[in-house]
Formats: structure tokens, C-alpha cells, sequence
């Protein structure tokens, strides 16, 4: 007996002696790898930031041992969710700025102004978030009750896609915005004013004194909705922030995503500026965030970015831009092939003209930079669509795969077109449908709106699609995408049956968009989006196992746990 025990203690210290040496082993979890057969494991080994064993609990604890050792209690993990199509760096910024998402009333909204300016520390009072449709009163707000409060103070409160904005009489004069003041691709909304005999002199602030003593009556004023290109003619006059005020906002944005799980963030459309800002973070250790930036298409990016070509790190990639074909459903900036059911005389609008699109799809497949080009109505996605065709009309079939052009949000197709997304990528934000679905009938009729938030189809025509929440404009978690695109529904569980469920999301094809399908729209299925050997260890612990917990429980499953590059980032506890 003592001899057995001799030898047994001999062969446990030998192979104890010969296992490898990794930083980090977990353990009794059900690992989804999301690999191409979806299979799923027990255990892996992490080391020098990547996977360098998946398998049994056996297999794993038998040939390694590590620093540090985690037991999962059986609960599931997944990789690291990537968001398809956020807004990183606004999302940080609007932190630090008035939220007004979730207001139920213009009159809600303006006592938030009164509130936060008694806080406020800038020479503006900017904020984001309003959206008339979740209002008693589903029209527009105007500025002069602001203009009466706030007469010296410019003020600017964007609509909660981004699309829409409202500034009071300060904000518009500082921009130099009056009744005759034009914008292409946008619209500067107007009151017309018939006599002196309504307060036409609080209505006119806008004007010196001494214009409104020669006004001629009637007159046309702007009542401080700008739509679409007009939002940036007061936008860009705001002041700039600071360079502490961007590495701020990163961070702060940053916090905020590890704790939903989030690992690697599309942010769609960034200045140069700030790009450099999240690449220095980086490189001193202070932004872990992987971030793939899309660029805004202005003069300075293409100046810079075409002459200077694609730029990639470990944690950045930069190797597209982000084009607005045309603007939001709720701000009826979306262009649509004919009218808007509940406003006959409008159609939407493009945001610049056909050409332009045309001639940066060509400058951009020559450089070998992605296009990604915002589409919400059936017209703008049928000419974006066309567009990239007719570019990769020269490229054979078995080399579209290198070019992997998005269309983002992709939201009203007409019938036809499906079709025409066999070589573009979907990049699709479930949650949109679960917000526009109260009044998206309203504006698109009973046949239109079938072929809107239509995924499940455009997955069919495309064989593969992305999924982000495009963050601050939904909410940040991603969980919410998930259950929006399985179960269609609200967080109340509205409408009982879901909205449209012909084009519902499987749970798989959902984590897939979420993960492999994402990392591989953004050129880096090889290094993420799976729990493979030789990738980056980016991976979540939830509470729940998504996959087949009842799907009412996904949207308050909890985040146990965030790794990037196998380093802990976030943890519950």
C-alpha cells in the first residue's frame, strides 16, 4: 500500500510538473464559442491576452494550471458582444450634458432646461433626447417659450435620433439663422406670423428692434426645428470641448459599455481628433476598449485618411467611412419612394445628391476603404444599394468578401430590393423596431411597413447581418437588442403576439450578429467574435443563460463579469 501510494505520488508530481503555464483558467461554465459549428465547452485556458485551449473541464485542468483559476458555477459565458453601430464618444459626451431621453412632454422637457441650468457651467445649455412621438402631443415643440426664459442663453436640444434639433432664439442667431436662410438636404421649419395682434414681438426676439418696427405683416420666422444638414448650422457653433473633456467622455463611455458586456464598439462617424484621442488612451492603457471607427465623411477625413490609407492597432481599427444617405422615420427626413401615409405632401429627402454618393463609393473601393452609409427609407436604400452594385459590378464573386460594404440600419425596404443585398451587409439596431412600432404604421401604411424592420428577410438575402443599439439613441445595453430581436417585443411585453414575428431572430443567428458576424462586418472574424484558440480573450459572464432562459428574463440578465484581453474590466461584485 505504501509502495502504490509512493508511486502514485511520484506520477501526480510529474504531471503536475508538466503542465503548461497559463495566466488564467476558467472552469464549469458553458462556454458558448459561437465557432462555426456553435459548439459549446466547459473550460478554456487564457494566455498573453488569447485563447490558447477550449474544451472539457478534464482536458483543461489535466494539461494546464494558471494564476488565477475561476469556477463558473455552471453559468454561461460568451464572447465579448460587439455593438455594430453605436455612438461611443457622443454617448460619453451627452453624459456630461442635459438627458432628456424618456420625457414625456414638451412641458417636462422645459422644466429639465429650468433644473439643469441652475447646475449648468458652460456659456450653452445642450442637451439630447426628446422624441414628440412619446408625447400626448405628437407634434413638434417650438422655442418660444425658451426664447422667454432664456433670452441671453443659447440653447440646443437634439432630438433623440440625432436627426432633429431645437434651438431657441440665441442659438439661432448666433448661427445667423432667419426666415430666408436656406439648407440643402435639410429644413429650417418656419411659423408664419399674421399681425401684430398675437405677442408677434416675444414671437419676433429673434430680430433687432429695430427690424421688427418695419416687419411687414405676414411674416415667416423659424421657430427653431431644424431637421437633418440645418442642425449642424447651429451645432457647429457650440464650443468645442476640450481635450479633457474628450478623454472624459471615452472613459466615461467606456465604464458604461464593460458593464453591459460590450467589448468592441463600431463608432459611427468620428472626427479625426477624436480618433487620435481614443488611439493615444489606448496606447497608455487607459482605454481597453476596442473600437472600430467609421469616419464622417468630411473634407478633413478624406483629405487626411485616403492620402494616409487604413490605420490598425491591436485596440483601433480605422478603415471606413460613414455616409448619411438621408435622415430618421420620426423626423420624416427618411426618403421614401412615394409619401409618408400621414403626410401626403413630403417624401424625406437625401442629404446630399446621387452624385455625390456615386463618386465616393468609386474614390473609396480604389483606396480600400468600407462604405457604410445610413438608410432608413426604401428610396435611399434602393440607391445606395444600386451604388455599391454597380461598384462591385468589376470584382468576381469569390472576391466580394474582401470589401464586406454596409448599409446601416437599413430600416424600410421596398419588396423588390431585397434582392439587391446579396453582397451588402445589413447593419441592423433590433431595438429601432420595438421603438418606431407605436406610430411606424402611421407613417408608412399597412403595405410599407411589412418590409420594414424587416431582419429575418434581409438575413436571407444577405447570409449574414450585424447587430449593434446605436447608442444614445436606443439604450445601451445589448441584452435589449437581443430580446428585441427574438421575442419583438417592448420591455413591457408589448404587443403579447410581438410585432411582425415573421422577422424575428433565432437566438442563435442573434448571438452570432452580436459576436462572429460583427467582428467579421468589421474585417476581424480571425482575432474576435468567437472562443477560439489564437484569439483575442474577450469574453462575459452572464447570470442567465441567454440561449435558453425564458426570453422575458433577458433583458434584466445581468453582466457577471467583462474581460478584455483576459484582463477583468468589469465585475458585478
Amino acid at each position: 500500500m505504501k509502495k502504490f501510494f509512493f508511486l502514485f505520488s511520484i506520477f501526480s508530481f510529474f504531471a503536475c510538473s508538466n503542465k503548461q503555464q497559463v495566466d488564467l483558467i476558467v472552469h464549469n461554465a458553458i462556454v458558448y464559442t459561437v465557432d462555426s459549428s456553435f459548439s459549446t465547452a466547459q473550460s478554456f485556458a487564457v494566455k498573453g491576452g488569447k485563447f490558447v485551449a477550449v474544451g472539457t473541464n478534464e482536458e483543461i485542468l489535466l494539461e494546464y494550471e494558471a494564476k488565477e483559476l475561476i469556477d463558473a458555477q455552471g453559468k454561461a459565458i460568451f464572447p465579448g458582444f460587439i455593438d455594430s453601430h453605436c455612438h461611443f464618444y457622443g454617448y460619453g459626451k451627452g453624459l456630461q450634458e442635459l438627458d432628456l431621453t424618456g420625457t414625456k412632454s414638451f412641458k417636462e422637457v422645459i422644466q429639465k432646461v429650468v433644473e439643469y441650468s441652475k447646475i449648468n457651467t458652460s456659456e450653452w445649455i445642450v442637451g439630447r433626447g426628446w422624441d414628440q412621438n412619446d408625447w400626448d402631443l405628437k407634434e413638434y415643440p417650438n422655442r418660444y417659450e425658451l426664447d422667454i426664459l432664456f433670452p441671453n442663453t443659447p440653447i440646443f436640444l437634439e432630438r433623440i435620433d440625432g436627426h432633429a434639433a431645437l434651438a431657441n432664439a440665441q442659438a439661432l442667431h448666433l448661427a445667423n439663422i432667419m426666415s430666408e436662410t436656406k439648407v440643402n438636404g435639410g429644413v429650417i421649419e418656419l411659423d408664419l406670423i399674421p399681425d401684430q395682434n398675437n405677442g408677434s414681438n416675444k414671437l419676433l426676439n429673434l430680430y433687432s428692434n429695430s427690424e421688427i418696427k418695419n416687419v411687414k405683416y405676414p411674416v415667416s420666422i423659424p421657430n427653431g426645428i431644424l431637421i437633418d444638414n440645418a442642425v449642424d448650422l447651429v451645432k457647429n457653433n457650440i464650443p468645442k470641448s476640450t481635450q479633457e473633456q474628450i478623454n472624459h467622455a471615452l472613459l466615461a463611455a467606456q465604464k458604461k459599455c464593460f458593464e453591459v458586456g460590450l467589448t468592441t464598439v463600431d463608432d459611427a462617424g468620428l472626427e479625426k481628433n477624436i480618433i487620435n484621442a481614443i488611439d493615444e488612451l489606448q496606447k497608455k492603457g487607459l482605454l481597453k476598449m476596442r473600437v472600430y471607427a467609421m469616419l464622417t465623411d468630411n473634407k478633413e477625413n478624406f483629405d487626411y485618411y485616403l492620402q494616409n490609407g487604413i490605420y490598425k492597432t491591436e485596440r483601433l481599427n480605422v478603415r471606413s467611412f460613414k455616409c448619411y444617405a438621408d435622415g430618421a422615420l420620426g423626423s420624416r427626413g427618411a426618403c421614401l419612394l412615394n409619401s409618408y401615409s400621414d403626410k401626403l405632401d413630403e417624401r424625406g429627402f437625401l442629404l446630399k445628391s446621387a452624385s455625390f454618393y456615386d463618386s465616393v463609393a468609386k474614390i473609396l473601393f480604389q483606396k480600400d476603404f468600407q462604405m457604410n452609409t445610413h438608410c432608413i427609407g426604401d428610396s435611399a436604400s434602393r440607391l445606395i444599394a444600386n451604388v455599391y452594385n454597380d461598384v462591385f459590378s468589376s470584382v468576381s464573386q469569390s472576391h466580394l468578401s474582401s470589401y464586406r460594404w454596409r448599409i446601416e440600419h437599413a430600416q424600410v425596404l421596398n419588396k423588390d430590393d431585397f434582392k439587391l443585398y446579396e453582397s451588402i451587409i445589413p447593419s441592423i439596431q433590433p431595438t429601432h423596431a420595438t421603438s418606431d412600432m407605436y406610430w411606424a404604421k402611421d407613417r408608412l401604411g399597412d403595405s410599407r411597413v411589412e418590409y420594414a424592420y424587416a431582419y429575418n428577410d434581409l438575413l436571407n438575402s444577405s447570409g449574414i447581418i450585424a447587430i449593434g443599439t446605436d447608442f444614445p439613441v436606443e439604450h445601451i445595453n445589448p441584452l435589449y437588442s437581443f430580446y428585441a430581436a427574438v421575442a419583438r417585443k417592448d420591455l413591457k411585453g408589448y404587443p403579447e403576439n410581438g410585432f411582425q414575428m415573421k422577422n424575428a431572430l433565432s437566438r442563435e443567428n442573434t448571438l452570432k450578429g452580436m459576436t462572429i458576424w460583427g467582428a467579421y462586418a468589421n474585417f476581424e472574424e480571425k482575432e474576435k467574435g468567437s472562443i477560439e484558440i489564437g484569439k483575442y480573450a474577450d469574453f462575459i459572464l452572464l447570470e442567465n443563460d441567454i440561449m435558453k432562459c425564458d426570453i422575458t428574463k433577458v433583458p434584466s440578465t445581468k453582466v457577471v463579469t467583462t474581460f478584455v484581453n483576459g484582463e477583468k474590466v468589469f465585475s458585478i461584485q
